[in-house]
């Protein structure tokens, strides 16, 4: 695929059903997966996953979802910019590398990066918010080295199996 938003490892490319819907379909069932994501404790059925691709699918002024390839093209995960205020000039990210494969290895990193300057640059946003369990160390590391700083902490914010997590709140700010 010869188009996207390219990093140094990893292209931000439009969703597509036939490319990703499937291996998010799987990601989001398995476990391992969503240990640090706010689903993924009650089954996600077919149904729901093709739903969220209708609507993601179609234009959105508050929402910009990405599929995460390889440079060659490897589908490994799903990052994008939700709750989008073009008034406040900011939205809410996150991201997910599904392909345990591509773990720790700088995916989401680039991944967060590219986002980022996609957001300032050709969005034209100039805050972006993202919220991380406060045990998802790895989650902080990325967020910092692509550029975003903590903030602040909500103590016991979410109920993630079996105990209570604080939100780490990370912000990038346009340069």
């Amino acid at each position: 695929m010869s188009f996207g938003w390219e990093g140094e490892k990893a292209r931000l490319v439009p969703i597509d059903r036939e490319r990703h819907l499937e291996n998010c379909y799987r990601w989001l069932n398995d476990p391992a997966v969503t240990e640090y994501l706010a689903i993924g404790d009650f089954p996600l059925s077919r149904l729901a996953e093709t739903e969220f691709f209708d609507r993601m699918e179609k234009a959105s002024e508050t929402d910009i979802v990405f599929a995460i390839e390889t440079l060659n093209g490897k589908h490994i995960g799903m990052s994008g910019i939700h709750q989008i205020s073009f008034r406040h000039g900011r939205g809410t990210t996150g991201t997910f590398i599904g392909d345990k494969d591509f773990w720790n290895k700088g995916f989401g990193t680039d991944s967060a990066r590219i986002r980022t300057k996609y957001a300032f640059e050709v969005v034209g946003l100039r805050l972006l918010v993202s919220g991380v369990y406060g045990s998802n160390e790895r989650s902080i590391a990325m967020l910092k080295r692509a550029g975003y700083i903590e903030v602040g902490r909500i103590p016991r914010y979410w109920w993630k199996r079996g105990k209570w997590e604080d939100e780490v709140l990370m912000v990038a700010e346009r340069p």
